[in-house]
């Protein structure tokens, strides 16, 4: 079991650089769509009816299978957390920082995200 690298960013102002990574249309409501940035695989899910932000990127590997499936697993909310089930072992991830509800020592990395004249743009810097 390998477990992915953590950058946990927590204010979108301290981003300088975006970088555009598909248009709003290419996004899936309630739903993950995967994008390429700087060599990983990062999962976008755009829940347009949540309750404060309503894009998130994480990143697409698995650290309990080691595939490249998050962007296929389920959404849903558990204690008020939104969070991503991977489809192969169910584990839960929340959305917000990327930690895992059954194995604390896992966590998926997070990325800064925003909707921008109807392009998608992550932070990189």
């Amino acid at each position: 079991m390998s477990q992915s690298t953590t950058r946990r960013i927590d204010s979108l102002a301290n981003t300088d650089v975006w970088q555009t990574v598909c248009t709003q249309q290419d996004l899936v409501s309630n739903s993950g769509v995967v994008v390429w940035l700087d060599g990983a695989q990062v999962a976008l899910f755009y829940l347009p009816g949540a309750e404060g932000r309503s894009l998130y990127a994480i990143d697409n590997h698995d650290p309990q299978s080691g595939a490249n499936v998050i962007g296929r697993g389920l959404v849903g909310s558990i204690k008020g957390d939104l969070v991503v089930a991977s489809p192969i072992y169910k584990q839960h991830f929340r959305l917000e920082d990327g930690s895992c509800l059954e194995y604390p020592q896992q966590r998926l990395r997070v990325w800064p995200v925003r909707l921008n004249g109807g392009v998608v743009e992550v932070g990189v810097a």
